[in-house]
């Protein structure tokens, strides 16, 4: 596939540079190359016998190249190859190809054409060779050797050259006789076998075989070539199906004069169609002027062509081109830019000319006088390199050169030459097309000898285990050659003489993993290619004594005391090589040793630490000092001094102002904690009656108050401080005098009642509390939590009026100075006398609902004369309500029970009555409620006379009663019509409201219905009216459908009709009418028949007929029904002009119907209309609004 590595790998071997291949087998005058078959992928090679075999990855099969060329390597269409030098092992990369840039040689190869007949003189290499799993035949191929050809892609082509441009292929030629006699050997053994394949062998073999690998004709450009793997059969169709356009290509006549870099194209202009050419004869315009455009691609490929051409001429000069390389042109002719097919290819390939001037050589090797040259082949432009020719200016520096070698090698050894000298190079390529151009000339130095006698090397810096050495640099000859060094070290005492510690081109070094104290020896030695120098002179350098370790047994000598302490050390137990000078004690109070105080610094190994704080955990740590630095921090002791008592607190202080009672003191920690936190504090108070003191605090916070004071009472408080080691001393005294205070709670009042709505409450002074009693608070209430001041003043009693009769009520009293509201008092209870009721209160009247709703039929509720009562039941006061006294004003009072509604009876119709209401216990009687005014209705009306103003078949039209036509629904006089019902046993109501006229719909034909009306008012309902009976008339018969007319001569016609069923037993007549011109309807016939023929026309008029039916009832009168639609009696001209039109056939007379569309049609035409429209509408929304 395009994405994978390529499918074949070699690796070149370069030979040795005094010429000889390098042998690897029996084969000695062969150079053997390995092609490596990567896993997944098939090697087919070609036998000396003519077989062909498969070989399969992974495995590396040895080729051996008896001319030193290297075998092409086929690659997939699209790719390129890419040779790359490591090491002097050639390795070849495959990369996509590149875009072609016709004209010129493109910046990156181009994929290569078919292989050269020299590829059989490559053989594999027999040692390697594996019976084939199966036979592959590759029939076609010709002077190719077929065993380089991939099975995966037979029309896709990899190629590797070493020391070619990948996109040409030089003609190499057998380089002795036996590489050809091997060529002409496997040259005649493969043309047999295609001759044998094509005439004798089984089509079996010939289908299985692969496709015809691509080849390249040297020996003449051919005009049609075989591309990518297809046959002349293949190209024939193509040409069979692009022959119905050639007459609108340009035909491309040829390449001539082929040069190797450049080519001359021409072609011929299309033939016009036969069709274009008539259009452009009528019309006498002359054809259009015609552009051309040469696509040019290299290779025999269609894909990746470029213009190179445009213009109107036949002709073009291809320039720029590469040399002995395959090249496909087309020819496109345009018209006012229309595109016509583009042309057959016509294939062509450059000539071979000399080489490209090669690069310049390098110096691979060389000695104080000798140099050795190499170089790489240049691209060969299709004809193979022979010779290179090699010149130099024999170290003149003249500018003239003269030739120093000539041969096919591509390196040589110049000797005999002078050390130290600049010698210039330059280098040519020759072939059979000619000699190259010379490449850039390069200057190559011969080595001088060995380098002189370094300096001694000098110390940088000494460590305690290494040494940093540094050493002058010799002068650098001018042929370029690098100098390196060698550092040789001897240690003190060892006896083991100088070793190599340092060999590099660098001039300084480290030398480490050193000896402490240890003196050592270093000389330089210089060298290069030529040999090496004499040792410098021997430096002598020691290195430093390391650091000491930490001291040791850092302890607490003797009792931690609160604020000192002693602690000592040993000496470490590793001084580093040289003495310790003094010890460096460090004190830490923060627990994670980020800050250190230094504490002491000498040659004792004790010290005492003063000044310490009780009760504080302190780190400690010890460290030496010698000549050789610092020792490391010993071990981390952690010592903590005993902790204290607090000292004393600061004395405590009044938060505000104090209070009469109570006093709020705040105090801080004391400023010495003794080396503990503090968890207790102690407040002692003396004051007011006691003469001790007394704790009135205990507890860890930092303020406290002190209730329960006597008002205006001085008092003096002491504090002290605890911790884990006891309490501390006290501080000062505190003097706080407690302001005055409210009055004390009064005593209960005592309340009097002296009646049901009147009480009087009295109360006693309370103590002042130091300041007199200025006024007093009585509160009270209905219940305990709803109580309101009644009273404010300075007396000490209060008379209270307005209160309820039997009704319970709560007293509280409290007293009031300049300080302040002293507390209430207990809640006193007192509950009044019973008394009369109170007034009634919410008198209305009762519904006729509610009315009508409790009462039986015994018992008729009549509103005219009666009044429906109801009131809310009063406060009895204590005593239980026995009745109640209706007052009418002028009559009599009326005595009821103890209910809250009643019935008054009795009374006149259409009256107004002024109402009051009072309540009585066994008390009394109470208070009259308020006047209030009702009216009794009147009387129900009498029914109105029920008349019949309209009758039809169907519907009676009634009437009652005097008034408007407009009438109110809130008229107060109202009627209710009753129809009785078909089984003659109730009456329905059909209308209920205020209006004097009702029209009965639906009815039946020639039927008596009965009727009967009633009235009613506000005053209720009147009695119905006499039962009243109207009945309805008999139906006509409906109109029936257009006559049929038929003429039967000119002056005859017959008329003809459907019949109409009889109508509830009476029979049906017709009546047939007609009419002449503008005249008007007469009628002709009367009868019950269905036909009639009408006699006496002229043919010259127009007649038209209609047909009405009439019902022939039991009494007279007979009922007339509606006519037909008309139907018309042309004129026989017309019927003559309307059988000419395509009117009637076979002798049928033509006849005009004009019908017209009833109300219902209509109707039901609008509504389809309309539902069409609203469906359009709604499809119109869905689909181009909310879509």
């Amino acid at each position: 596939s395009d994405s994978h590595t390529p499918l074949l790998g070699c690796t070149y071997l370069f030979t040795t540079p005094g010429g000889s291949p390098i042998c690897t087998s029996s084969f000695m005058s062969f150079q053997v190359i390995l092609v490596q078959v990567n896993p997944g992928e098939a090697f087919t090679i070609q036998r000396e016998d003519g077989q062909c075999q498969c070989i399969t990855g992974p495995a590396q099969v040895p080729m051996m190249s008896p001319n030193g060329s290297v075998p092409p390597i086929y690659v997939p269409t699209g790719y390129i190859s890419q040779v790359i030098e490591e090491n002097g092992v050639r390795r070849v990369l495959v990369i996509p190809q590149p875009e072609l840039i016709p004209g010129g040689h493109s910046p990156l190869p181009h994929p290569p054409p078919p292989p050269p007949p020299h590829l059989p003189a490559f053989v594999p290499h027999p040692v390697m060779m594996h019976p084939p799993p199966h036979p592959i035949y590759s029939g076609g191929a010709g002077d190719l050797g077929s065993q380089y050809i991939s099975q995966y892609h037979t029309g896709h082509i990899f190629s590797e050259l070493d020391s070619y441009s990948p996109h040409r292929r030089p003609p190499f030629a057998p380089r002795d006789e036996r590489a050809g006699k091997t060529y002409s050997r496997l040259q005649r053994k493969l043309k047999e076998r295609q001759a044998g394949g094509g005439a004798g062998s089984p089509p079996t073999d010939q289908a299985r075989s692969p496709p015809l690998s691509p080849r390249k004709d040297h020996s003449s450009p051919a005009p049609l070539e075989v591309q990518n793997g297809l046959g002349s059969e293949e190209a024939e169709q193509e040409e069979g199906q692009g022959s119905d356009t050639e007459a609108e290509r340009a035909k491309l006549v040829g390449v001539t004069d082929v040069q190797a870099r450049t080519a001359e194209l021409k072609w011929c202009a299309p033939a016009a169609p036969d069709d274009v050419k008539s259009c452009l004869g009528a019309q006498r315009r002359p054809a259009e002027p015609l552009s051309y455009e040469v696509m040019v691609s290299c290779g025999s490929r269609d894909g990746g062509c470029q213009v190179v051409y445009s213009g109107e001429e036949l002709n073009a000069t291809l320039d720029d081109l590469r040399p002995a390389t395959d090249y496909s042109a087309r020819v496109q002719a345009t018209c006012r830019h229309v595109q016509g097919s583009p042309s057959e290819p016509v294939n062509f390939t450059t000539l071979s000319c000399e080489p490209d001037p090669p690069s310049a050589p390098w110096k691979a090797g060389g000695t104080k006088t000798s140099l050795v040259l190499q170089w790489k082949a240049p691209c060969d432009n299709g004809s193979k390199i022979h010779n290179y020719l090699l010149q130099w200016d024999e170290g003149k520096g003249t500018g003239e050169f003269e030739q120093c070698y000539y041969g096919p090698q591509k390196q040589y050894r110049v000797t005999k030459l002078s050390p130290a000298s600049k010698y210039c190079f330059r280098l040519a390529a020759k072939n059979d097309m000619g000699v190259s151009g010379f490449s850039e000339a390069v200057d190559l130095f011969t080595s001088e000898g060995v380098p002189a006698t370094p300096l001694c090397a000098e110390l940088v810096k000494a460590g305690h285990n290494w040494l940093h050495l540094q050493w002058q640099r010799s002068a650098a000859p001018p042929s370029g050659d690098s100098i390196f060094y060698i550092l040789e070290m001897e240690e003190e005492g060892m006896g083991c003489g100088f070793k190599k510690c340092y060999d590099g081109y660098k001039t300084s070094h480290t030398a480490k993993n050193l000896q402490r104290c240890t003196k050592y020896k270093f000389r330089v030695v210089a060298y290069n290619a030529e040999g090496k120098s004499n040792p410098s002179q021997v430096s002598e350098f020691s290195t430093c004594p390391d650091s000491p370790s930490c001291p040791r047994g850092l302890a607490v000598r003797g009792k931690v005391l609160p604020n000192s302490l002693e602690v000592c050390w040993e000496s470490p137990n590793d001084d580093g090589g040289s003495e310790v000078t003094k010890y460096v004690l460090e004190i830490s109070e923060d627990m994670n040793g980020a800050s250190w105080e230094q504490v002491y610094c000498g040659s004792d190994m004790e010290h005492s630490c003063e000044g310490l704080r009780p009760g504080v955990t302190y780190l400690t740590r010890v460290y030496c000092i010698s000549e050789g630095g610092q020792s490391p921090q010993s071990e981390t002791l952690q010592i903590q001094t005993p902790i204290v008592p607090p000292g004393p607190c600061q004395h405590p202080r009044v938060v505000g102002r104090p209070k009469a009672r109570e006093v709020l003191l705040r105090w801080g920690p004391p400023y010495v904690d003794g080396g503990g936190a503090v968890t207790l504090y102690s407040l002692e108070m003396k004051g007011g009656h006691e003469e001790v003191h007394r704790e009135v605090y205990q507890g860890p916070d930092l303020d406290c108050t002190i209730s329960n004071l006597l008002p205006g009472t001085s008092y003096s408080f002491r504090l002290r401080a605890a911790n884990k080691a006891g309490y501390g001393p006290f501080s000062d005294y505190c003097e706080v005098t407690t302001c005055p205070g409210a009055p004390e709670p009064c005593r209960p009042p005592h309340v009097v009642c002296r009646s049901p709505t009147c009480a009087l409450v009295s109360w006693e002074t309370p103590p002042s509390n130091g300041t007199p009693v200025s006024e007093f608070r009585l509160e009270w209430g209905v219940t305990e939590t709803t109580v309101q001041t009644c009273y404010s003043g300075p007396g000490l009693s209060h008379e209270i009026r307005g209160l309820l009769p039997a009704t319970s009520y709560f007293f509280r009293v409290q007293a009031v100075n300049a300080v302040g509201v002293g507390p209430f008092s207990e809640v006193v209870l007192c509950q009044t006398p019973c008394s009369v009721p109170a007034a009634v209160a919410g008198v209305q009247a009762l519904e006729d609902e509610e009315l009508t709703a409790g009462r039986g039929s015994d018992a008729p509720y009549c509103p005219s004369t009666c009044l429906g009562l109801q009131w809310e039941a009063p406060c009895d006061h204590g005593a239980e309500i026995t009745s109640y006294l209706i007052d009418l004003g002028e009559r009599q009072p009326i005595p009821v029970g103890p209910v809250t509604r009643y019935v008054i009876q009795h009374l006149q119709p259409d009256t107004t009555y002024r109402i009051r209401i009072q309540a009585l216990n066994s008390l009394g009687a109470g208070p009259f409620s308020p006047m209030v005014k009702m009216r009794t209705k009147p009387r129900p009306p009498q029914p109105p006379r029920l008349e019949c103003t309209a009758f039809s078949h169907q519907t009676l039209r009634l009437k009652w009663g005097e008034g408007s036509i407009r009438t109110s629904p809130s008229d107060p006089l109202q009627y209710q019509l009753q129809m009785e019902d078909k089984s003659g046993r109730r009456f329905v109501c059909l209308y209920r409201g205020p209006c004097h006229t009702h029209k009965v719909q639906r009815l039946v034909e020639s039927t008596a219905y009965s009727f009967r009306i009633q009235a009613f008012n506000e005053g209720g309902e009147g009695p119905f009216s006499d039962v009243y009976t109207f009945s309805t008339l008999c139906s006509p018969p409906p109109a029936p459908k257009a006559p049929r007319l038929e003429r039967l001569n000119d002056h005859t016609c017959e008329v003809t009709w459907e019949s109409t069923p009889p109508m509830k037993g009476d029979p049906i007549i017709y009546s047939l009418q007609c009419m002449t011109g503008n005249t008007d309807f007469k009628q002709i016939y009367k009868g019950s028949a269905t036909s009639y023929q009408a006699s006496s026309l002229q043919p010259s008029n127009e007649y038209r007929f209609r047909l009405g039916a009439i019902r022939q009832c039991a009494t007279p009168p007979d009922l007339p029904g509606p006519y037909s639609t008309t139907v018309t009696l042309l004129p026989q001209r017309s019927e003559a002009a309307a059988a000419l039109g395509g009117g009637a056939v076979g002798g049928t007379k033509a006849v005009r119907t004009s019908v017209s569309l009833t109300d219902e049609q209509c109707a039901a035409l609008i509504l389809v209309v309309f539902a069409v429209t609203s469906i359009l509408i709604a499809f119109v929304i869905q689909y181009f609004v909310i879509k």
